[in-house]
């Protein structure tokens, strides 16, 4: 029924929630408050990570913008590896002493962005569009 409706399999729609979903969340309830300060996110980062002037609006702009091209399915796959580094380097290295609750998140969007990464945008997205 769904490939009657939209040329899309259940396959399709699954990857389409999961992009809508992770990507819109990310990059507005995460990655919106360090694009709009990414001077102040790199201060806040400085003691944590070598460079923090370098890779706090790095990693600022990975969240929002990587996160709405994840919810559009635009440049899906490079959109997807910028975030899973991004997340994978909150999780590992800036919450690396934090309990196990706190590096969850990253991992949750690492993980997300890691499928994304394997099986592509599916056909509900922006790149099957255009080709």
């Amino acid at each position: 029924m769904l490939r009657a409706l939209f040329g899309a399999t259940p396959s399709d729609l699954g990857l389409l929630v999961i992009r809508l979903f992770f990507g819109s969340s990310l990059a507005l309830a995460h990655g919106f408050a360090k694009f709009v300060d990414l001077g102040g996110f790199a201060d806040k980062i400085a003691n944590k990570v070598p460079l923090a002037g370098v890779l706090g609006p790095a990693a600022g702009l990975s969240e929002f913008v990587g996160g709405l091209l994840l919810a559009l399915g635009l440049f899906t796959r490079p959109a997807a590896f910028f975030v899973l580094v991004t997340m994978s380097v909150a999780g590992f290295y800036i919450h690396a002493a934090d309990p196990f609750m706190k590096k969850e998140l990253a991992f949750a969007y690492a993980s997300a962005a890691l499928a994304i990464l394997i099986a592509g945008p599916g056909s509900l997205s922006l790149d099957r569009r255009g080709g």
